[in-house]
């Protein structure tokens, strides 16, 4: 059996995502996401044909780069498509506040590091992307983890009443 030395799985590994980060999601690959996060959910407000807002990419590397927020609190329900996460060597936070919002997760990837997503208190979440978790902690199983922790945090809960 050859195992892969961790510098070439690295250096692998930032390529591939680095490359899927900066690529431009076409609408329909969008549109796609969309209708799969609705039958993840089964059971919506929204009908076969929704409007939704796109949260922009957060790439972080060593601490440095964007990070993502939908900090909008609307009075109805919300659909937010969360573009790709993506953490190497660092810790990274994709905050998503709107209790009313229903965010479609398309991929978080964390190498090396820590990604959090804090998440309403009655906001709902599907992920599309497969797991994966490589010596690393992701309990939620939201993403593909190597070698760190992807962690979904509710707030705004009242004490007691965390999901």
């Amino acid at each position: 059996m050859t195992l892969c030395r961790p510098r070439t799985l690295l250096t692998w590994l930032l390529s591939g995502m680095l490359a899927a980060g900066a690529s431009p999601v076409m609408a329909n690959e969008t549109d796609q996401a969309v209708a799969a996060c609705l039958k993840a959910w089964v059971t919506h407000p929204f009908g076969d044909r929704p409007s939704y807002r796109v949260l922009g990419t957060s790439v972080k590397v060593f601490g440095i780069g964007s990070s993502s927020a939908d900090t909008e609190k609307t009075t109805s329900p919300a659909l937010v498509v969360v573009n790709p996460g993506v953490n190497v060597m660092g810790g990274s936070v994709i905050e998503l506040l709107n209790p009313n919002g229903w965010y479609c997760l398309r991929s978080t990837v964390s190498v090396m590091g820590g990604m959090t997503i804090r998440l309403a208190c009655g906001a709902q979440l599907a992920s599309l992307s497969g797991t994966a978790t490589v010596m690393g902690n992701n309990a939620d199983q939201k993403g593909v983890t190597v070698m760190g922790s992807t962690t979904v945090e509710r707030v705004g809960c009242p004490e007691g009443n965390r999901i």
